[in-house]
């Protein structure tokens, strides 16, 4: 079934009115979730139309449809790729036997984990973007937030189905405790440190829309492979609505850049900031913090979680099928820098023990695609700036990195040189507050506020001047 079925009160392809328990179940925990959605979404706007587009089939070609909505209103629902009966594992020690329908026993609790830590980042994101609508620079970009916060909303969903109808009460439960949890809150707080970061300006929703998304992509990439069935088939799906939430980073980052740009072409003896413009080292400055903070959600560069979750078929590489011959991956190593006694020291580790920086790898060359991106920009312009990436090893909180402290290109250096320098580094309180003074709302059709450039196209073939959003 890849058509969805809209006469339900959850819009499935799951056939869920054959399963009465689990309709049941779901509809018990569904008023809880519009409940969380007017606490903690963009409540400040649920009144208004959006302009959004909602999955109406999980078919590659015309599988949206765009209209206008209030967003407790958006459908919400439950979309699974279709079911390949020959489906078999394609990595780890279960390499070639039937994927698996239902939970094997003994991973009952990894499955449950994976599960549970990505479901948890979803409504996490909604609640750090909550108060953006009110600086939005533009009803398009408006538009785009939304977009953005409805599909998390979408795809909590996608992982409570799973949840609920695979993990019997503990599965409840934490479908529950998903909707008690809080971002940046001290007693309560999500689970993955990033997405209880403050995203309380539109530079870093572009950022994090670039680099924590992106983070994002891969996991999902990772979990689509899974041996679990219903897990992979579900992450497929969440892969095509996740595309658009990177396009809005990489484009929103790109247009600041494109403003900035133009301005310094236009008054080359003037300080952009008295245009109202973000200086482009205040763009690196954000660009250095939030790809750091993804390079996080990765976990250790050393895990017997990762080789464990890899050898059980649970998760395994991006594009596995298609970049990887060895899958099984019991005599390969990773040629790794590892961080012990306050240096670094050259290892070659268990490839399994290093699937999460095989990873992180792979988020790392898409993200030099993107920068390669912004520097053209630059470079169109005749602007002698470079936009880089931190390595790494860079203001980590999590892995053996955490351990010590690394400058910009990855260099070991002491605590001291590192709290002389980080002011260079990564935002400043003065950039933040002059970040936050331009935060101010530009809600008229067609205009764009004063540190971005206007979109090269609209949304849906639709003109920039639409009143995306029915203020």
């Amino acid at each position: 079934m890849s058509t969805v079925d809209y006469s339900q009160r959850i819009p499935n392809n799951v056939d869920l009115k054959s399963d009465r328990r689990l309709q049941r179940a779901l509809e018990a925990w569904q008023p809880g979730y519009i409940e969380w959605w007017r606490d903690m979404g963009p409540t400040d706007f649920n009144e208004k139309d959006v302009y959004l587009r909602t999955a109406i089939s999980v078919e590659a070609d015309g599988w949206a449809h765009f209209d206008y909505v209030q967003m407790p209103d958006y459908r919400w629902g439950i979309f699974l790729e279709p079911h390949a009966a020959d489906r078999t594992i394609g990595f780890g020690d279960h390499l070639g036997e039937p994927a698996w329908q239902q939970v094997p026993g003994e991973h009952r609790n990894a499955l449950r984990r994976i599960i549970v830590t990505q479901a948890d980042t979803e409504p996490a994101s909604v609640e750090q973007q909550r108060l953006l609508g009110h600086t939005a620079p533009s009803l398009y970009d408006l538009r785009n937030l939304f977009q953005v916060n409805v599909e998390e909303g979408r795809h909590l969903w996608a992982m409570v189905y799973l949840l609920h109808s695979y993990f019997g009460r503990d599965g409840r439960e934490e479908a529950d405790e998903l909707l008690q949890r809080r971002s940046g809150n001290p007693d309560h707080p999500r689970i993955l440190g990033t997405f209880n970061e403050p995203c309380a300006d539109w530079l870093s929703f572009f950022c994090f829309t670039m680099f924590t998304d992106r983070d994002g992509k891969f996991q999902l990439l990772s979990l689509s492979e899974s041996g679990f069935d219903p897990l992979a088939r579900t992450c497929r799906f969440m892969l095509t609505e996740e595309a658009h939430h990177m396009f809005v980073g990489q484009t929103g980052v790109a247009r600041i850049i494109e403003r900035t740009c133009a301005l310094m072409q236009e008054h080359p003896d003037r300080d952009v900031t008295d245009f109202g413009a973000i200086p482009l080292e205040t763009i690196q400055h954000y660009v250095h913090f939030w790809a750091a903070s993804s390079n996080d959600l990765f976990g250790g560069e050393i895990s017997s979680n990762a080789s464990n979750f890899f050898a059980a078929g649970i998760k395994g590489r991006a594009y596995e099928q298609k970049k990887h011959s060895d899958h099984m991956a019991t005599d390969g190593t990773y040629a790794m820098e590892v961080w012990e006694d306050g240096r670094l020291n050259q290892r070659d580790v268990p490839l399994r023990n290093a699937m999460n920086e095989v990873l992180r790898d792979e988020f790392i060359t898409e993200n030099e695609k993107g920068i390669a991106y912004w520097n053209k920009i630059c470079t169109r312009h005749g602007i002698d700036y470079a936009f880089t990436l931190p390595h790494r090893r860079f203001n980590r909180k999590i892995g053996m990195y955490s351990e010590g402290w690394f400058a910009l290109d990855g260099t070991p250096i002491s605590e001291t040189e590192w709290l002389a320098r980080v002011d260079q580094w990564l935002p400043s309180q003065k950039e933040r507050d002059y970040v936050s003074s331009l935060m101010v709302g530009c809600h008229e059709p067609g205009k764009m506020a004063s540190w971005i450039a206007p979109p090269a196209r609209g949304i849906n073939g639709q003109p920039i001047e639409v009143e995306y959003v029915r203020l």
